[in-house]
Order: C-alpha cells, then sequence, then structure tokens
C-alpha cells in the first residue's frame, strides 16, 4: 500500500492523525496549525498540498458539490457519538481497503459502509 496525504479536521481529532502516521502515511492536523481555521481554508490548504480531508463536518459537501471547490478527496465520517479508539479502527480499516480510491473522491462513511463518489 502506497503512502497518503491527509489533513486531519479538529473534529477527528489528533489521536487520528497520529495513528495514520504511525502507519506511514502523512497526517497533517488542523489544531497543528490554527484549531479555528475555516473549512474553504482547509479545502484550499489540502488540494494546494494534495491531500485528503479527513473530517465529520458535513460542510464539505457543500463546498465540494455545490459549490464545486477543487478538491483531493474528502473523507467524511459520519460517526456521531464515536470516541477516538473507533475513530481509529474505522479510519485504518478504510485507508487498508481503499486507499487507491480515495484521491480525488468525495467518500461518506456511514453504519459500516463507504460510498465514493467522483
Amino acid at each position: 500500500m502506497s503512502s497518503l496525504r491527509f489533513v486531519v479536521d479538529v473534529n477527528v481529532g489528533l489521536a487520528v492523525a497520529l495513528s495514520l502516521r504511525d502507519s506511514g502515511h502523512d497526517a497533517v492536523f488542523v489544531g497543528d496549525l490554527d484549531s479555528c481555521m475555516a473549512d474553504l481554508n482547509i479545502l484550499i490548504l489540502a488540494h494546494g498540498e494534495q491531500r485528503i480531508i479527513l473530517t465529520m463536518d458535513t460542510d464539505f459537501g457543500e463546498l465540494v458539490h455545490r459549490s464545486q471547490q477543487p478538491h483531493a478527496g474528502v473523507l467524511l465520517l459520519r460517526m456521531p457519538g464515536a470516541d477516538r479508539n473507533q475513530k481509529i479502527r474505522i479510519v485504518q480499516e478504510i485507508v487498508n481497503r481503499y486507499a487507491e480510491q480515495l484521491t480525488g473522491h468525495f467518500c461518506v462513511y456511514r453504519q459500516g459502509r463507504l460510498r465514493i463518489r467522483p
């Protein structure tokens, strides 16, 4: 499996970013840059650095699909109430299984299923 590049939103958490790093991926945690960074700025940063956004914020769907903002990939976790260990486990499973399909796509994980859209 090749190494992927991520920007991990504050709502996903530092633990997930560290877990991705431990697995050999390049993961930047938004909280280390600016914990109040606006979604559009996260999207611009991620696109410029060719990083997949890992978030729990549905506003990214609005930015990508309705506003047609360019992106290098978004992985939206619909996991309300999930603790850090659940997030780590699910993200690792998704990355291990779908790594080649995440880049450049808008992906939504909900209730055990991953939907991958162009």
